[in-house]
C-alpha cells in the first residue's frame, strides 16, 4: 500500500470496458522541496504519477476532480505490460487507487454523500471546493 499527495496535472479520464464498468486515469504530480545544507539553497523535485481508479470511485473522481487540485492517493503499485501492434513489448507501472480524496491542507470541501439503490445513483456526487 503507498499514499501521494500532489497536484492532478491533467482532468480525469473516464472509460467505461465493454462490459460496462467504470475506469478513471489522472496524473498526479508529487512536489519535494527541502533545502541544501552546504549551500542553504532551496532545491525542488518533482515526481509524476499514472493512477488508475475503477467502478463508483472512477465515477465519483471525475465527477468531483479537476486539473490542479491537491488530493490524497492511496493504493497499490502495479506493472502491467502488453504487445504492440508493431510487436514492441510495453510496460508501465501505476497506482491502482483504493481510495481518492481533496487534500484540505489549502482547501475546503463539501462531501455529498452518494445513494445507490439496486446500482443505481440517486444523489449528487463528492464535490471539492477550493477556498
Amino acid at each position: 500500500m503507498t499514499t501521494i499527495t500532489g497536484n492532478l496535472t491533467r482532468e480525469p479520464e473516464i472509460r467505461y470496458t465493454k462490459e460496462g464498468q467504470a475506469t478513471t486515469q489522472l496524473g498526479v504530480a508529487v512536489t519535494r522541496r527541502w533545502q541544501d545544507r552546504t549551500t542553504a539553497e532551496w532545491q525542488e523535485a518533482t515526481s509524476f504519477f499514472d493512477v488508475v481508479c475503477w467502478r463508483d470511485l472512477a465515477e465519483n473522481v471525475a465527477l468531483s476532480l479537476t486539473k490542479g487540485m491537491r488530493v490524497v492517493v492511496s493504493g497499490r503499485i502495479e506493472q502491467r505490460s502488453w504487445e504492440t501492434e508493431d510487436g514492441e513489448h510495453r510496460s508501465k507501472v501505476e497506482i491502482v487507487a483504493d481510495e481518492i480524496g481533496p487534500s484540505l491542507r489549502y482547501a475546503t470541501a463539501e462531501v455529498h454523500r452518494v445513494e445507490r439503490r439496486q446500482g443505481v445513483r440517486e444523489s449528487s456526487e463528492t464535490e471539492a471546493a477550493s477556498s
